[in-house]
Parts: C-alpha cells; structure tokens; sequence
C-alpha cells in the first residue's frame, strides 16, 4: 500500500491521541536533558519518559497495523533503540580512546550530535502525525 493510500484509510482517534502522548513523552525527555543535570540522550534513553513511550508504542503498535499511525509508532520505537546502539558505540569508542585524550573529545561531539539527531526524530515525527503523514520506512 502506498503512504497516501495508507493516509485515506480510516484510524481510531485514540490511537491518534496516543502518538501525540508518546512524542510528547519523547520530548519531555529530550527537553529534561536539555534543561537538567543529565545529558540530553542520557535522559532520552534512560529516563522515565521515553522508556514509557517505548512501552507504549509496543503495546498500540498493532491496533495500528495497516494504517498509516503504524509508521509512526515503528519509527517511535526506532529512534529510541537506534539512539541507544549509537550511544553505546560511541560511549565504547570514546572510552577506548581516552587513553589518548582524543576520546573526550569524541563522547562530547558524538553524544551531542546524537542529541541533535533525536531531536530531529521526534520533531519530525510529530510534525508528520499533525499532517497526517505516514514516516518513512
């Protein structure tokens, strides 16, 4: 089925109202980070905001099945576990090459630009669901 084909086919209003909830819990993640003691993608990955939206978009991921909120609560739960397997590499090759100072350096940059990157996901996804947009596979 193609995306505009999916945009026509009805959807249930509460799945709707449960994506804006779990963009939102993905932003009060982001934005915690941002404004708190911890890292933006610290706080995105393991705090309890985003864990929750990830719960939750397993749960209502197949009510979704067929339509074009599907898109939406797969690329919910990607951008959570993509950014945590980048956090990881980065996290590891910033520890390995501490030993030569670079390291430091690696973490601040990768970890930021992972930030950024999450950012970029929920805002977008967010945006799309408003315009009845499926995400891109």
């Amino acid at each position: 089925m193609s995306t505009n084909t999916l945009a026509n086919v009805d959807v249930k209003p509460e799945l709707v109202r449960t994506l804006h909830i779990i963009y939102a819990l993905h932003a009060l993640g982001l934005v915690l980070g941002a404004f708190g003691a911890a890292s933006v993608i610290g706080s995105f990955l393991f705090g309890w905001p985003s864990i929750i939206a990830v719960i939750v978009s397993y749960i209502y991921r197949g009510d979704a099945r067929g339509t074009w909120l599907e898109s939406h609560f797969s690329w919910a739960i990607r951008t959570f576990w993509y950014a945590l397997v980048w956090a990881v590499i980065v996290g590891v090759l910033g520890a390995l090459l501490a030993i030569v100072v670079i390291g430091f350096g690696i973490w601040i940059v990768g970890m930021f630009l992972l930030g950024i990157w999450a950012i970029y996901r929920v805002a977008r996804g967010w945006m799309n669901l408003n315009s009845r947009q499926a995400m891109p596979q």
